[in-house]
């Protein structure tokens, strides 16, 4: 089982930028597709971005594409989620997840998960 344990979030104005990061142990990293999600308080949990094994699929949820960039370094077991643009709708606890099986858009892929770093982004 990977341990996954994010880091990067914080307050931030509209506009501003913020890249997280999540640090993977445990596990063969480089065999799991790796994806963001998150959660606004009193919303469901919702899928932001994701990659691939060796980071040749990407997919972006419409709302962040354009402004977030995912990547990931294998030799490192790291994940990284650059977000631009913020917006204050962009407010949310951000969980990195890992997935064994496809299709890694879909929450029920994944089957281990951080336990989330804070993004607050104000007006």
């Amino acid at each position: 089982q990977v341990q996954l344990v994010e880091s990067g979030g914080g307050l931030v104005q509209a506009g501003g930028s913020l890249r997280l990061s999540c640090a993977a142990s445990g596990g063969a990293f480089s065999n799991y597709g790796m994806g963001w999600f998150r959660q606004a308080p009193g919303k469901e949990r919702q899928f932001v971005v994701s990659i691939s094994g060796n980071g040749g699929h990407q997919y972006y949820e419409d709302f962040a594409k354009d402004r977030f960039t995912i990547s990931r370094e294998n030799a490192k077991n790291m994940v990284y989620l650059q977000m631009d643009g913020l917006k204050p709708e962009d407010t949310a606890v951000y969980y990195c997840a890992a997935a064994e099986v496809t299709p890694i858009y879909d929450q029920d892929s994944f089957h281990s998960w951080g336990q989330g770093t804070q993004v607050t982004v104000s007006s």
